[in-house]
């Protein structure tokens, strides 16, 4: 199965911005799939972030990023990002992203409708 891969983490301080990328392999349609980026940390289950649709119209975010984060995709580099800005130490954590072939199925940002999961990026805030 193809894989997206993440990059872009690491530490940083609180109030700072900080922006990941989603790169697709070759031979994946990533045009056609919605992409979806969610966080975790130890002991908790993974939190869906971000929405974007294929064509980038439709974006919904987790209410505890609203207006810090945003999400945006350029579909002709196969790469979709997220930007974070404002970051406080309760955003710390691995940040994944996963692709969804379901389109407006996937808005709600629930794991268990996105598949071909990149292996992480760990993003941590800290003084």
């Amino acid at each position: 199965q193809l894989r997206l891969v993440e990059s872009g983490g690491g530490l940083v301080q609180p109030g700072e911005s900080l922006t990941l990328s989603c790169t697709a392999p070759s031979g994946f349609n990533f045009d056609r799939n919605a992409i979806g980026w969610f966080r975790q940390v130890p002991g908790k289950q993974r939190e869906g972030v971000s929405f974007i649709s294929n064509q980038s119209n439709v974006k919904n975010y987790a209410d505890s990023v609203k207006d810090r984060f945003t999400t945006s995709r350029d579909n002709a580099k196969k790469v979709a990002y997220l930007t974070m800005s404002s970051l406080k130490p309760d955003d710390s954590g691995v940040y994944y992203c996963a692709a969804c072939p379901y389109g407006m199925s996937c808005y709600s940002i629930r794991p268990s409708n996105y598949d071909s999961w990149g292996q992480g990026t760990q993003v941590t805030v800290s003084s």
